[in-house]
């Protein structure tokens, strides 16, 4: 499964990197289109098999160049590029905040895997990759019980946190404007603003947008240890201005005004905007976060 949701991603992003190139204009190599998709070389190899098997790429090695009169392509639906376990993540952290869930709030893995429509095994991967923080327990013959956590906990991940995206933050600036990274953070940017003009009724959204965002900077630069640890990091960062329903909507209003003149930054190029830009959201996040976990 997350092979291929990989491969459907990188087909969708290959599709528009081709409606850049002239007719008749050569490919990137493998290389190349390895770096601007984020995939490997066998995927890149699987995209452009596919690709050609439909006339859209014609040549071979690095002799392989672009038919506009292919036809046009069918892009893969946007729910078959999100791997099984990033969905029940969102589902998850969804039912959490419908729940308004708080310490000692039982979770039954049959229940959520009826709710979300998955098998019970895809919910316990994803619990027991939060086992081992202490946010959750599991005892015996009680199902799991999600044990919150600290100012302290939070203040330490907090340190992991801002190294992790100060780093990711500067690489991405210097991507090639080929990258299919830009298009995706411009679109997110359309996100925002379209939010910003429904904040009234639209508010509850924003835990959403904002993961979705800071795990796009985070794929600039692709690490195991960052991607493992990420999963911790969005539930406690991404959806904890929810957990405090005192100035809901006017918290994440200022955050989103953060995030656009953080995305600006990165627009710019700019390394030191961008630093001032990332650390002025953090440490209004930090803030934030804290006093939702004092309670």
């Amino acid at each position: 499964m997350k092979s291929d949701t990989v491969f459907k991603r990188a087909f969708n992003d290959a599709l528009d990197l081709l409606a850049e190139i002239e007719d008749g204009d050569p490919l990137p190599s493998e290389t190349v289109l390895s770096a601007q998709l984020g995939v490997s070389r066998t995927t890149v190899r699987k995209v452009l098999s596919t690709l050609a098997g439909q006339g859209t790429v014609a040549g071979a090695g690095r002799r392989r160049f672009v038919r506009s009169d292919g036809g046009a392509m069918q892009r893969f639906p946007a729910a078959e590029t999100i791997p099984m376990a990033e969905q029940i993540e969102k589902r998850f952290m969804e039912w959490m905040l419908r729940g308004d869930a708080r310490a000692g709030t039982a979770i039954n893995e049959l229940d959520l895997a009826r709710q979300f429509g998955v098998a019970t095994t895809g919910i316990r991967e994803f619990l027991n990759r939060f086992q081992r923080f202490g946010l959750i327990e599991k005892r015996p013959n009680a199902g799991w019980v999600f044990q919150g956590f600290t100012p302290s906990f939070a203040l330490d991940l907090f340190e992991i946190r801002e190294m992790f995206e100060l780093r990711s933050a500067m690489t991405f600036a210097a991507l090639p404007q080929s990258s299919p990274h830009w298009r995706k953070i411009d679109a997110l940017r359309e996100e925002h603003v379209a939010l910003l003009q429904e904040i009234e009724l639209r508010y509850h959204d924003f835990s959403d947008l904002d993961s979705r965002f800071h795990r796009l900077v985070n794929t600039a630069t692709p690490n195991r240890f960052i991607d493992g640890f990420y999963d911790i990091i969005t539930l406690i960062f991404h959806y904890h201005y929810q957990w405090n329903k005192h100035d809901e909507r006017q918290r994440n209003e200022v955050a989103i005004r953060e995030h656009l003149a953080y995305i600006e930054a990165l627009f710019s190029r700019d390394t030191s905007r961008i630093e001032l830009a990332c650390r002025a959201h953090l440490a209004s996040a930090k803030e934030t976060l804290i006093r939702s976990t004092a309670g």
